[in-house]
């Protein structure tokens, strides 16, 4: 099963749980948890096999996004202007105002860094990492964090960033890692990170930037909550425009 979907212009066919990340120099994806109850095989297989986050490992990992205590800043406003308010405190480096507008919370953040082009490759699939290794890279940086609402539903957030030499050779990658099957560059474990088993990501919900001798792709994916499909992509968004130094 699988679903068309218009991405950087052009409609896509995609298979349903199939992680198909757009231009990808830095990535970053969203995904929706529940405190309550097991996802199983919900909307873009999120979940595989129904062995998804049961109440008990949701609440260990995401302690403290319970208490109702999330300020929204932007009391009223619509998803368009949290968005754009959003972005622009990521870009200031504001991380805590940059999810407020959202209204969520910053619960976990975990930065790996891999300064070898021999990571890289070790990290992509298919073409993505056949042109890795005739294009080296010159630096991977991979994010993992997790914000949430105060009552119970978070979001796992992935940022992956990928640099090359030059802005041509960012370009070049570009061009085939938006491929839809072309491959990918892996985003850290959930469940190594953080301690959330079960995380898939479908790459449905995105946003793209350049960035100086690459460029940034953000994913975001419904697993249990309530976001809808212009929250998530305002989730990973913001995600894109956050700081990866640790």
């Amino acid at each position: 099963m699988g679903r068309w979907i218009t991405k950087n212009g052009n409609k896509i066919y995609i298979e349903d749980g199939k992680g198909g990340a757009g231009p990808l120099v830095a990535v970053a994806a969203a995904v929706v948890l529940a405190g309550g109850g097991v996802a199983g095989a919900s909307a873009g297989g999120l979940f595989a096999g129904g062995g998804g986050v049961g109440a008990g490992a949701a609440s260990e990992a995401f302690a403290g996004n319970a208490a109702g205590d999330v300020v929204d800043s932007l009391p009223g406003r619509s998803i368009k202007t949290r968005r754009a308010e959003g972005r622009e405190s990521a870009k200031k480096g504001k991380p805590a105002e940059a999810w407020s507008k959202l209204k969520v919370k910053q619960l976990r953040r975990e930065v790996h860094d891999l300064e070898h082009a021999a990571e890289c490759v070790a990290a992509a699939t298919g073409r993505v990492r056949d042109f890795l290794v005739e294009t080296p890279c010159s630096s991977l940086h991979r994010m993992l964090l997790a914000v949430g609402d105060g009552h119970r539903n978070a979001a796992v957030i992935s940022v992956v960033r990928v640099g090359f030499r030059s802005k041509k050779q960012a370009a070049a990658f570009e061009k085939v890692e938006r491929v839809q099957g072309s491959g990918d560059v892996r985003p850290l474990e959930a469940a190594v990170v953080l301690g959330v088993a079960g995380v898939k990501m479908t790459g449905l919900h995105y946003a793209s930037r350049p960035e100086g001798y690459g460029m940034v792709v953000a994913e975001a994916d419904n697993a249990t909550g309530h976001f809808d499909g212009e929250t998530l992509d305002a989730l990973a968004e913001v995600a894109s425009w956050m700081s990866l130094k640790k």
